[in-house]
């Protein structure tokens, strides 16, 4: 059986204070990811949009998101589905977020607005 393991590329073996971004994933599952955690406050992207959706799973702690002209508070627990050519940004709340970010694309595809 052919399977994969990507490892942290700092070497830790914990989910703590950790982004990294996948793309171009071996076996080509045709998603790219972006794992996300900090316990800060007041991180996230500026305003941005790529071609395809973009689904937000929110694993500890929370963010205010800004989806077109609407803000979002999401929090832990919850899984947010931004649709392709949205605008978008987050902000993270006290004591952190911890999320994986889900593109829809096999490469990351973005367009910054700001």
């Amino acid at each position: 059986m052919d399977f994969h393991v990507l490892d942290r590329a700092d070497g830790r073996e914990d989910g703590a204070d950790w982004t990294q971004n996948y793309s171009e994933i071996p076996a080509n599952p045709g998603i790219s990811l972006i794992f996300e955690s900090t316990t800060k406050a007041g991180l996230g992207p500026r305003l941005h949009l790529h071609p395809y959706p973009e689904t937000f799973i929110i694993r500890r702690g929370g963010a205010t998101f800004t989806v077109g002209k609407d803000d979002i508070d999401a929090h832990a627990g919850q899984i947010l589905v931004v649709p392709a050519e949205t605008p978008h940004k987050f902000v993270t709340h006290e004591g952190g977020y911890e999320a994986v970010h889900i593109h829809s694309s096999p490469r990351f595809e973005t367009t910054w607005l700001e």
